[in-house]
């Protein structure tokens, strides 16, 4: 538990008090702050409690805030490694490997990044909303592998989640398709949405999607049969490269939701080639660049995860005559 006493300066009249007080206090989202007025946590300078975040400020005005102990986490830390990229007191970047899960759900109660990232953080987790957990901003499929970002307290998790809102961000993904894509760059824009008759899969709709932007470049070729692309994404909608590569024809290998290739598709493969890609245990895309302005610096920062060695292995393969 901490206290903070906050007087409000002539500059802030008339300011919001939630608004007065992140001023004060940039270590904490506003967001965060609003939820500790409402739960009563804030009191004025005769000791009356305050619970109206839209209350307008006075010069000198003073109010007295109380922090409560970040709660601990649910779901429990689990010391499973990880591939730390970059680590500091705001943010934690990770090369996930395929096959981890994200977030603990139904048939994936534990086991997964954010069990991982509990116990790894510990105390360097100060608490994202009072509990003492990760903040994570964006999500990459189970079968997916490479880099993630996460926040470690409030300040940093409100301008990350921010940054990706505004697509303030640079991401790059390298997978393996069916086929050569024609032309060999270009852009991929439509609406994406749930499919209207498969509402596990996500699909390109003509309305009630929201706008999905993805720059494309090949960038090696297995004959006509795979090439290898990478794709920048402009928005971050689920499931997007995977659904707009299948849209225009070249789906990803491996992808058992949407990368089934036609009998005349598979055949413009060797026989090699061809066994191995449609043995290729998981959709093969991985998160290749991620770069970010520091949430506390506003640094621009970058990183690069080389490709993994069952997706290196999958190449080599393509490449057998």
């Amino acid at each position: 538990m901490s206290d903070h006493r906050i007087e409000i300066t002539p500059s802030e009249a008339g300011e919001r008090l939630d608004r007065a007080l992140a001023i004060h206090l940039p270590e904490m989202s506003r967001s965060r702050l609003k939820a500790l007025i409402e739960s009563g946590n804030l009191k004025d300078g005769t000791g009356a409690t305050i619970t109206e975040p839209s209350h307008r400020v006075k010069p000198g005005e003073a109010f007295d805030l109380t922090v409560p102990a970040a709660e601990r986490a649910v779901p429990e830390g689990q010391a499973i490694p990880l591939d730390v990229v970059y680590e500091d007191e705001d943010i934690i970047v990770i090369d996930k490997p395929a096959g981890m899960v994200v977030h603990p759900a139904p048939g994936n109660p534990d086991k997964t990044l954010v069990n991982a990232l509990i116990a790894h953080c510990g105390d360097s987790l100060s608490g994202i909303g009072g509990v003492k957990r990760p903040g994570i901003v964006h999500r990459i499929d189970k079968d997916t592998s490479g880099l993630m970002i996460a926040a470690k307290n409030d300040a940093a998790h409100h301008a990350l989640s921010e940054a990706f809102a505004a697509h303030d961000i640079e991401r790059a993904y390298r997978c393996l398709v069916w086929g050569l894509p024609s032309p060999k760059s270009g852009t991929i824009a439509t609406l994406i949405g749930r499919h209207p008759s498969h509402r596990q899969k996500m699909a390109v709709v003509s309305r009630n999607g929201k706008e999905a932007v993805t720059h494309y470049e090949v960038q090696k070729v297995f004959g006509l049969g795979a090439s290898l692309v990478e794709c920048r994404l402009e928005t971050g909608r689920t499931h997007q490269i995977r659904v707009h590569m299948a849209h225009i024809g070249h789906p990803l290998i491996g992808d058992p939701t949407y990368g089934r290739p036609t009998p005349a598709r598979r055949a413009q493969l060797p026989e090699a080639a061809r066994a191995a890609a449609m043995a290729f245990p998981r959709q093969a895309l991985h998160a290749a660049i991620l770069g970010i302005h520091h949430p506390r610096t506003g640094v621009f920062m970058s990183w690069e995860s080389e490709l993994p060695r069952d997706f290196v292995t999958l190449a080599a393969s393509l490449g057998t005559k």
